[in-house]
């Protein structure tokens, strides 16, 4: 919880210094991006804000993830189906695991990921800026659903 806190306060103070208001819909949406330890879609926030602000529009809640991905503090995770997830608790390129049933996304933490990135920039002359790397598969829960 104390990090989730510490990247709440990060993205309101990083809105802050770009001059954006912070309203009670903001503050809400930023919250739920902090903890976003399932990696929320935009439909997913929407409906857990809904609760308390039930006229906030879908359009609102997507142009305000788009405005704090456009300060670098969430990371978009998007798929051909044209889904798309987002991760403000950690903005920064990291792996994930995908459950291809529930659509379960869960951030390993790989050790040999910096190694991985200087092998590539090193066998293809690339200076890496930034990289995605996911892994597809089927989650124990989806797994133990078929037995």
């Amino acid at each position: 919880m104390a990090n989730s806190n510490k990247r709440f306060e990060i993205i309101i103070q990083k809105l802050r210094d770009n001059g954006h208001k912070i309203t009670p819909q903001r503050l809400v949406i930023v919250k739920i991006l902090a903890k976003s330890e399932g990696h929320p879609s935009v439909e997913n926030i929407h409906v857990q804000i809904k609760k308390d602000f039930p006229t906030m529009s879908l359009a609102t809640v997507y142009r305000n993830i788009v405005l704090i991905k456009s300060l670098g503090e969430v990371l978009e995770l998007g798929f051909p189906d044209g889904s798309n997830r987002y991760d403000g608790n950690k903005p920064t390129p990291h792996p994930h695991v995908i459950c291809i049933k529930c659509k379960k996304i869960v951030d390993p933490d790989l050790d040999s990921l910096d190694e991985m990135k200087k092998e590539v920039a090193l066998e293809t002359n690339f200076k890496i800026l930034n990289h995605r790397l996911d892994f597809f598969g089927i989650c124990s829960n989806c797994m133990a659903e078929k037995v």
